[in-house]
Parts: structure tokens; sequence; C-alpha cells
């Protein structure tokens, strides 16, 4: 490592000769390697990117330049680049440094990324308000193929091409082709278009003409003629069709290419496309053989690739196994993912029945809107979705499947904290937005034969909308089943008669182990479960309950987002003497970190609960 640790910024890479920064990507690549196997994180995306960042970076000085990453999945190399290398020892961990661009961790990161696709957007903003306030610094968006699938990545394209706001965006192509290129003279444009004998023309061309009198004017009216026969005669881009000057393909691991392709791209102040062609997991093996497994991966042995503690079986693999056995036995089900056939447990389907499953890309308001159309036409899909990402389709949830009351079901993944990748991710505002959906029936299950038998019912015996949230990882110690469909009310997993505990889901475990504490200190605690979220079952609550009345609602959301003031005024109907309080997450986003440690800063770890509840008792 002996450039890479002479490298904190800007004016270090750029002291380095081509042959040094060729050598620093070797560098850059064993680092990461090295130090995600020991922490975990993104690794693929990052593998493929070290040459197309040490060119951003070389090209771009990203302390005064804005660069809007799209998702941040491969922010790492910027990191390094930029002064953190040192604190990768601590990514993604708690009080370390975060896995995605976060502005308040170093001037460098533009902008907060962790949802795809809204790049260019934030990327035009930012050069609309360069513009306005008569600054002088360079905009590049960086956007993946993957995001690209997203409808907002076009609606900030569409809007940027017409802007004529000087920018880059870069759209880093990992080998998923946007369009297929048609026919020779559709690849000879795209040689020719990334070509420093083009790029040069182009240039001096709009000098020459923008120094005769009313140059301006003429440049403009030259290019769109010229654009015009180019698309009369010519094959084009919808890039191109937009109005962007778009710049390649170009090979993603030609490091002294890519320099002068982005600095040619600058140059030209006009908004431009630079396609960048890489290769997930460049330079490593096993993340080139399995780029998806590399994607996102926890500790492994760097010699083997191999991930490093045993396998368990999660919530995502249960509903996958529950899915195949449903799909199998009834042909009016279809099953609807969003980029996510893995991560959600659907690979398994999409091998046996791939024409029932549709991975609609990164595209999550299409995703539930088609919902609404095959639901209408007598299908049932099951749509599974991580809960951050539902956030971005609650119009069309609302508007296109429980307006009509149509019976479609949501297997919401990744239900409260998800840990290390922090809170662009946690899923801790669904069951807010959810219970506000009129006819929704919310359901929330603790175990993975508990999900199995709700998803079941709700596929087989409901009719009419309803989501299934349940938390990342396997299920807790209680491994039962209290779902006895239509005639389930609340879970009773414990008597007492000094306090009640009312919870639901991923947060069981944390109040048994509560009310455990307490009886070592004499303290008798009742713990009942709600299933259903959308009908809290307060009669039954209130019949439950201890006999002092005092009442604590325990759950992972983020303050308002829950049931806690819903179930406190429900219950004064029944129980005017009730006491109700609330244990959540709190009101702020909750950073990044393992999920105990995390519970313990917010006040939800077995020992803060206890306490909490002497406190109030």
């Amino acid at each position: 490592m002996n450039l890479l640790t002479k490298i904190n910024c800007h004016e270090d890479l750029i002291s380095l000769s081509d042959g040094e920064k060729i050598q620093l990507c070797q560098e850059i690549r064993e680092f990461l390697i090295d130090s995600v196997s020991k922490t975990g994180g993104h690794l693929a995306g990052n593998l493929g990117a070290v040459e197309l960042s040490v060119a951003i970076e070389t090209v771009f000085n990203t302390e005064k330049d804005r660069l809007v990453f799209d998702v941040g999945h491969q922010s790492y190399v910027h990191k390094i680049l930029t002064g953190r290398r040192e604190a990768f020892g601590g990514l993604r961990q708690y009080g370390g440094i975060s896995g995605f661009p976060k502005p308040d961790e170093s001037k460098t990161d533009a902008f907060v990324a962790g949802h795809a696709s809204s790049s260019v957007s934030i990327a035009l903003g930012m050069a609309k308000a360069r513009t306005m306030q008569g600054e002088d610094y360079e905009v590049v968006a960086l956007i993946g193929d993957g995001a690209v699938t997203g409808g907002m990545a076009y609606e900030g394209l569409n809007n940027a091409a017409v802007s004529r706001e000087p920018m880059v965006i870069i759209l880093n192509d990992n080998e998923m082709s946007i369009g297929e290129n048609v026919g020779g003279m559709s690849r000879h444009l795209s040689r020719i278009r990334s070509s420093e004998n083009y790029l040069d023309a182009k240039q001096a061309y709009r000098k020459l003409i923008k120094k005769l009198p009313g140059g301006n004017a003429l440049y403009t009216w030259s290019s769109r003629m010229k654009n015009r026969i180019k698309r009369f005669l010519l094959p084009t881009s919808v890039f191109e069709s937009m109005g962007f000057t778009c710049l390649g393909p170009a090979d993603g691991h030609d490091l002294p290419g890519l320099i002068s392709l982005l600095t040619a791209a600058k140059e030209l102040r006009e908004p431009v496309l630079v396609h960048v062609v890489t290769k997930k997991g460049y330079g490593y093996q096993f993340a080139e053989e399995d780029p998806a497994k590399f994607h996102g991966i926890g500790k492994f042995d760097p010699s083997t690739g191999k991930k490093l503690g045993a396998k368990v079986r999660t919530f995502s693999d249960s509903f996958g196994d529950a899915m195949l056995d449903i799909v199998r036995n009834n042909p009016r089900v279809c099953a609807i993912t969003a980029a996510m056939p893995g991560g959600t447990g659907l690979l398994g389907l999409m091998k046996q029945y791939p024409e029932r499953l549709f991975d609609v890309g990164i595209a999550e308001e299409h995703a539930v809107s088609m919902a609404g159309g095959l639901a209408k036409q007598g299908m049932i899909p099951v749509v599974a979705l991580y809960s951050t990402f539902l956030q971005r389709a609650y119009d069309q949830l609302m508007q296109d499947i429980c307006m009509l009351n149509l019976h479609a079901v949501f297997a919401i993944d990744r239900a409260g904290l998800v840990g290390d990748d922090g809170p662009t991710h946690h899923g801790v505002f669904d069951v807010g937005f959810l219970r506000q959906m009129p006819g929704l029936l919310l359901l929330n299950p603790v175990s993975l034969k508990e999900q199995q038998d709700m998803l079941h019912w709700s596929v087989e015996e409901y009719h009419g909308p309803v989501a299934i949230r349940y938390p990342r990882g396997t299920e807790g110690s209680y491994t039962g089943s209290d779902w006895k469909g239509a005639d389930s009310g609340i879970a009773v997993h414990r008597r007492g008669d000094d306090v009640t505990f009312v919870t639901y889901g991923s947060m069981l475990d944390n109040t048994l182990a509560a009310a455990e504490r307490l009886a070592e200190q004499g303290v008798e605690a009742t713990v009942l479960r709600l299933m259903n979220l959308t009908d809290l079952h307060t009669v039954q609550i209130g019949q439950n309950m201890s006999a002092n009345k005092t009442l604590i609602v325990v759950e992972e959301t983020c303050t308002g987002s829950g049931i806690r003031d819903t179930l406190a005024y429900e219950l004064q109907r029944c129980c005017p003497s009730c006491r109700v309080y609330g244990r959540d997450l709190g009101s702020d986003f909750v950073t990044h970190g393992d999920k105990k440690k995390l519970y313990e800063n917010c006040g939800l770890d077995p020992a803060s609960l206890a306490a909490f509840a002497k406190e109030v008792g």
C-alpha cells in the first residue's frame, strides 16, 4: 500500500502519474477486499467502480465540485480517496462511517444517498443553484444502469436535458444494457462520439461560432438543426433524443481513457451523458463469478470468498418457500418484486415458475399499480418489497389498490431496524402510513410459521388488500403460531398483576426479557402481542391487562409512526382508569450499527424497558 497511504485528497491524487494511478487502483482493490471481509458491506459494485472513481476524483475536486451518487452502494472508493481510509475498520458499525454518502461525515459527500433514481434530479437542483447564485463549481451525477429502471430517473433526465445547465451525468453500466444498440452505424457513431477528434472538433466549432455576431443564437440554431437531421437519418439513443450530448460507451477499467473522456465532458459546458461500461466485482475472482452474492455481503474469508458464520433460515427464505407452495397450487397467484428477487427470497420461484414472477426493476410505483391491474382482472398478486422502498409507492397503494378494495397481498420485508445500512434502509415508518390506508389489513407475524400461516390465509381466504410486515433476519425465541385467521385476536405470552406490555413482531423477545428482569425484582408483568395492527383489539387488551392498569406499548417504529396514540385513545372507552405509556425508537432518524446496540441507544433493550416499567409502574 505504498501509494494508497499517501492519498487523502484531490491534490494528493493529481500529483500522481498515470502509471501511479493505475497502481493505486490495484492497491484500492486489495484494501477493499481486505477491509470489507472484516466488516461486511457492498463489495462487488465498488470493485467494479475503482477506475471510474479514481478518474472522477482526478478530474473533479469533490471538496467544491458536487458529486451526487445514486443509491451510494459504490461510494467506498470516493470515501477512501477523500480522507476516510483509516476509518474503514468501523465501516457500517455503530459510531463508525456510513456505507453510504453522508454530508455530515465529510464535505466531499454532496448529498445523502440510499434510494435509487434520484441523483439526476438532485444534481440538476444543484446546477440551478450554482447558476442562480453566480458560483463556479462542477456538478456530476453518478447513476447505475439499475437505477435508470426507475421512472424518477427519466423525470430528472428529461428536465436536465432541456435545462442546458452544464452538468455531467455518468451512467455506470455494469454489463446490463439500457437499450440494445442497432446496427453497425450505431456502434460506429459510439466510437466516433467518444473519440478525441470528435470532441476537439465539437469544442472548436462552438468557440468559433460564438465569436461571430449573434454567435450564441447561431450556435443554438445550428445544434438543433444538426440533431434533427441526425435523428432523421440515423438511429439515436433515448438520451440523445432528449437533448444530451452522449459520450461512450467507454471502457470503465481504462483509467487514462476515462480521465480523458471526463475532462472532455466537463469542458463541453452543457448537459453531457457519459456511458461507462464496468464489470461488477472486477479484479476479485469470487465477486466476478457471483456479483449478486458480493453486492452486499457479511464477513467473509477473502482467500475463498466464503461467508463466515452459520447459515440461518430467515423470514425472506420462509416467504420464498411459502410462495412456491402457494403458486404451485393456485394458478391465479403471481409475484412482483422491484429488482429484489434475491433479497426477498424469490429466487426459487424465479427458477421454477419464471412466468409467474415479474421483476419490474427499481420501480416500486409501477410494481404497485401493476398489481392493481392484475388484481382487477382476477389474478392474486403478491408484491414483495422492502419496507423502506414501499414508501415510494404510497400514492399508488392508496389510489390503485385500497380505493378499489382489490385483493393484493404485500409482503413487506425488512420491517423495523435493519442495522448496518442505517437510516435510509430502516423500515420504521410503514406502520404509520399503512394504517392510514382505508380497508388495508396490516398483519405482523412473530415467527416463520406464523408468517407462512398469515401468507396462506391472506392469499387463499381473505378478499381485499392486506400487508404482512416482517423483519430482516430470523425469528426470535418464540417459534409458534397464534394465527387463527379472521378469529385471531391478541396473543397472551405472560401474565402478571403489576404492569402490562403490549407489543408486536420483532419486539417480543426484548419485551419478554424485560418481563423476566422485572420478575427477578419482584415485579410481575403481563405481555400481550398484537398480530393484526388494523384492529387493535382494545376490548381484549382491557380484559387481559394487569390489575394496576398501567400499560406500556413497545414498538420498533419512530415516534408518531406506531400505534400507541391510537391505542391509548381507544382504551379510554373501555378502561378510563388506564395509564398508557410508550417506548419506541424516538422522533429522529436512527443511525447505522448493530441492532442490539441500536436498541440500547434508543431504550428498547430489555434492561431499559424494565427500568422504564419500574419508573412508571
